[in-house]
């Protein structure tokens, strides 16, 4: 089987710490994770390590819903999530996994996303397009410093 991972890079202009909240928040992952055109809803989230969640997106044109979860295998504040996801659809079979790494650099913080694993029923570049949209919406959610 073809190698079934995508890797993104991303430079943030915000602190490590506020970029490690943002994927461990129910609300805020809400917010960024799902791509444009679709809504999340967390349903358990345990941010710790052996901790699990469940989450599910919904396409808000057609109301599809694609369920998933998984549990956190490695969180060191700051610095690294990486975490497990298996989706309900058995069309979508097998475990994905996901590594965050971040890093502090002089603007803010280097973010790498690399995902595993996905499942082949899933085209490689609808999950960069995905990652990408998502990352975008990351950077929205993190990067503005209000202040009041």
């Amino acid at each position: 089987m073809a190698d079934r991972t995508v890797t993104l890079h991303r430079v943030l202009k915000a602190p490590p710490e506020r970029v490690y909240r943002a994927f461990l928040d129910p609300e805020a992952m809400c917010k960024w994770l799902p791509p444009k055109g679709f809504v999340a809803q967390v349903q358990e989230m345990d941010a710790r390590e052996g901790g699990r969640y469940r989450m599910s997106f919904r396409n808000f044109g057609n109301g599809q819903t694609h369920a998933f979860g998984g549990s956190y295998l490695r969180l060191v504040p700051d610095e690294t999530i990486r975490y497990s996801d298996h989706f309900d659809d058995p069309n979508l079979p097998g475990e994905m996994i996901t590594t965050v790494t971040l890093r502090t650099v002089s603007c803010g913080t280097d973010l790498t996303v690399s995902q595993e694993g996905i499942p082949a029923l899933i085209p490689l570049e609808m999950c960069y397009l995905g990652w990408q949209e998502s990352l975008d919406q990351l950077a929205a959610l993190v990067e503005p410093e209000i202040t009041g």
